[in-house]
């Protein structure tokens, strides 16, 4: 096969797939080794945002790759699968989302504590709806199922990984929750009680 149909091999894959899928596992499929694969991948991505598509392919951790559609276009994906009948996600499901997403794996009793409300019918939503899923237990009293993001979450939010995400704080301003070695020169002379 020439490299054009190998990229249309790649392409019918992906959509196919329609979940995050590995390098390798593509590479099997076309019988390639995995560095020549992943140069065809990362030139189907080019060439999906030079020519401004209304697919985008998204690079996960690990090797994953997926097709999406590109968020620009969400408003007629919307219209085209009549999504009317799904709710947008409540300030309280967004609020839970963030913190998992940024504390992760979480218990939903620190979820509750973060956000000062009980939080059990917005973690069942958030898990129907596949945006988060169990972690496991964590290793605290009684055992409590942690929560984390999904690659769902990921590709709803156009994120290739969770390094992705907007920082807390910022970077630039004084943390007056760091150590004063930590802090600008200065900072902790401004933090002392006079």
């Amino acid at each position: 096969m020439n490299d054009a149909q190998l990229t249309g091999g790649l392409e019918a894959m992906l959509f196919a797939h329609a979940e995050p899928v590995e390098t390798e596992r593509l590479a099997d499929a076309l019988r390639l080794d995995p560095e020549r694969t992943e140069q065809l991948l990362q030139r189907l991505q080019q060439r999906y945002d030079e020519e401004e598509s209304g697919l985008a392919l998204l690079r996960f951790d690990g090797g994953r790759w997926q097709m999406t559609t590109r968020p620009y276009y969400g408003e007629l994906v919307k219209r085209i699968l009549d999504t009317r009948r799904n709710a947008p996600l409540s300030p309280a499901a967004l609020e839970v989302l963030a913190v998992i997403a940024y504390n992760q794996p979480v218990s939903r009793s620190f979820i509750e504590q973060v956000r000062g409300v009980d939080s059990s019918s917005t973690v069942t939503k958030l898990l129907e709806k596949g945006l988060i899923e169990e972690a496991g237990r964590l290793d605290l009293p009684g055992k409590p199922v942690a929560f984390q993001v999904t690659d769902n979450f990921l590709r709803v939010f156009g994120l290739g990984s969770l390094r992705d995400l907007p920082p807390l704080h910022d970077e630039e301003g004084m943390d007056a929750a760091a150590p004063p070695e930590q802090q600008p020169e200065g900072a902790a002379e401004q933090l002392e009680w006079e």
